[in-house]
Formats: structure tokens, C-alpha cells, sequence
């Protein structure tokens, strides 16, 4: 067979695939009529992971399951928007892992709203100014976001929607030919430091190091001066048109950051659910322990408890826990109701 008798065939079967997807969005239409209806949310994390999971059983080794899931994540979006334009927002600025981890979700069809502040993005989805929003919640080298956990406990009719965890790979970008080209290097403090290994073995100790509210400003900044580099993403290093010189470049590769997706809706109901709580705990010895051997009694695996607190002077704390299960399950709800507690919300546990 030639090469034009196979082009030939991957036109016809391009043909197809747009036939079959327009016959896919007049039933997405159609859906979104039903939505709209009901006044239910377009965003459903559980029904496109079970079209994901189903697709996934056919693999083979020209189509793999992560490529499955990325083709559909944007038919997904593009389904989305069809229903109803989505506005996203996000802490920003442009060019930040929370943009791409937004993107990864939503798609290029959103309008994305990048916001100075997490305070900022809770207020934007409290006030109907977007559908949903984007914001870090942990990493597994620094930690939890504590103004996360804050604006979680202050809002009360917003919800943790769905969950996703991102790996946080730093760049080297710049416009020198060679390292020794480099007198300093732009970077937000925090990405800087999770870099040393790398800025000792290629001998740029003495390059001057200059912090930036964020590594898309960074990567910026170096892109418009001489004789400079940025430690950015790669999505940064793409928005600001600087190539870049080392892909991969963290001390830790398998850093990871968890984003939630917040909404005024709850997630529907989902076997693979995981729930976040607020529990105030009575001030008397043991309470905590009680609270934990609750859970511990009905077999609940504890995911993650964070201390945070209330900002009175009594030094008193909140209590933020993560566990496996669904908040209508009927052993969750035999805890949740015989104490102090809220929850911020049941959604699908994703895979670190």
C-alpha cells in the first residue's frame, strides 16, 4: 500500500470520526436541555470517569489508556461548553500549575479567570461570577495551602468538588546558548528552592537570584533580559516564548500538588468517593482520640487530618480530615451526625 493510498484512508476515517461526533454532541444537546431543566450541574467528574474506564478497556498498543483519557478530556469540554459556557477561575497568574492543572480539567473552550488570591477565587464562585474554581490544597514536599483551609471553613456554601493531582515539574528557560551565558535567574522562592540540586551541579551558585511573586512572571522577566534564566513551568516558559533548556529539573521528581475544584453543588455519588470535614472537637482530654477511634471502630481509612486555627485567643483549633467514603454512606453518617462537624464535601478520589 503507498503512502497516498493510506493518507486517503485516514482522510476517510477522519470523516467518520466527525460524523460520529457531531451525532455525539446532538445527544450532548440534548442532555444539556435536560440540565438546564432541572437546574442540575454540567460538570459530572463520576459519569465522564466511568466513559473513561469503559473507552479504557479497549487499549491496545497504538491507543493507551492515558491517551484515551486525554482525547476525551477534551471532547468532555467541548460537551461542556455545548451545554452551557463554563468560566473558570483560578489563582493566577497566567502561566501558574494551578492554570494548567485548571486546563488539564476544563479544557480550551473555558473562559478562565485568573484571580491575585485563593480569598479572591472563593469570592469570585460565591458571588456567581464563575461556574467553578481552581485552587491548591496541599504538595507533598511543603505541604497543605493553609489559606485553603481557611476560606474552606468561612464559606459554607461552597463545596469541594472533585480533586486532581498534578505533577509539579520545574524548567530551566532561557534565551543564552550556554549555561555560562547565565548572570542570574528569575524564580518564585518557593520553585528556587526545590531546584539547589540542579543550580549546584551546573555551577550557577553565583548567578543572581531574583524572586518573583510567580515562575510565569518569571519566566517573563527573563525572557525580556540579557544574560538570564527563569525556573518556571513549562506552560510559562510556552506563554512567554522562551525556549527551554532543561525540561525537567526539580530535586524531587515525584513532586506532586493536589488541586481541588470547588462549586456551590455537591458531586454526585460516586463508590470511590473520598470526603473532606471540619470537626471542632469539645476542649477536654482525649476528645480528638475519640473523634479518630470513631472512625477507626466503623473501618474508615483516614487519608489526611490537618490542625488549623480559629484565630481566637484561646488558641483553639479546627480539625480538617480526609477519609475514604461518601457522606450518604450509612456508617459516614452515623459519625457525621452524633458530632461537631461539616462537610465540605463527598467527590471521586483520584489516583496520586
Amino acid at each position: 500500500m503507498s503512502l497516498e493510498d493510506i493518507r486517503k484512508d485516514i482522510n476517510q476515517i477522519d470523516d467518520e470520526i466527525i460524523t460520529l461526533l457531531k451525532k455525539r454532541m446532538q445527544c450532548v444537546h440534548k442532555v444539556g436541555l435536560i440540565k438546564q431543566n432541572e437546574k442540575s450541574p454540567i460538570y459530572r467528574p463520576t459519569r465522564e470517569m466511568q466513559i473513561i474506564n469503559r473507552l479504557s478497556l479497549q487499549e491496545d498498543e497504538f491507543l493507551k489508556k492515558e491517551a484515551i483519557s486525554s482525547i476525551y478530556q477534551e471532547i468532555f469540554s467541548i460537551s461542556r461548553n455545548l451545554e452551557r459556557h463554563q468560566r473558570v477561575a483560578f489563582l493566577g497568574p497566567s502561566g501558574t500549575y494551578t492554570h494548567q492543572a485548571a486546563s488539564s480539567w476544563f479544557g480550551n473552550l473555558c473562559t478562565y479567570v485568573e484571580l491575585a488570591s485563593i480569598n479572591d477565587v472563593f469570592t469570585a464562585l460565591k458571588n456567581d461570577e464563575v461556574d467553578y474554581s481552581v485552587v491548591p490544597i496541599e504538595n507533598n514536599t511543603e505541604g497543605v495551602v493553609g489559606n485553603t483551609l481557611d476560606n474552606l471553613a468561612l464559606h459554607k456554601d461552597i463545596f469541594i468538588f472533585a480533586e486532581k493531582y498534578l505533577d509539579i515539574h520545574h524548567s530551566f528557560a532561557s534565551n543564552c546558548y550556554s549555561l555560562s551565558d547565565i548572570k542570574c535567574i528569575y524564580s518564585h522562592p518557593q520553585a528556587y528552592n526545590q531546584c539547589l540540586n540542579f543550580i549546584a551541579s551546573h555551577n550557577l551558585q553565583n548567578a543572581e537570584f531574583i524572586a518573583t511573586k510567580s515562575t510565569s512572571q518569571a519566566a517573563l522577566f527573563a525572557s525580556k533580559n540579557e544574560n538570564s534564566a527563569a525556573i518556571c513551568s513549562k506552560i510559562a516558559a510556552k506563554l512567554a516564548n522562551i525556549p527551554l533548556m532543561f525540561e525537567k529539573i526539580e530535586d524531587n521528581l515525584s513532586n506532586k500538588t493536589r488541586f481541588l475544584i470547588l462549586s456551590k453543588h455537591k458531586a454526585e455519588y460516586s463508590n470511590n468517593s473520598k470526603t473532606s470535614i471540619i470537626a471542632n472537637t469539645s476542649h477536654k482530654p482525649g476528645a480528638l482520640v475519640e473523634l479518630l477511634n470513631e472512625f477507626k471502630n466503623a473501618n474508615i481509612n483516614l487519608t489526611q487530618i490537618q490542625s488549623r486555627p480559629l484565630k481566637t485567643d484561646k488558641f483553639e483549633y479546627s480539625f480538617f480530615i480526609d477519609f475514604d467514603g461518601h457522606e450518604d454512606d450509612l456508617v459516614v453518617k452515623n459519625i457525621i451526625n452524633k458530632k461537631n462537624i461539616r462537610i465540605l464535601g463527598s467527590y471521586i478520589k483520584c489516583e496520586v
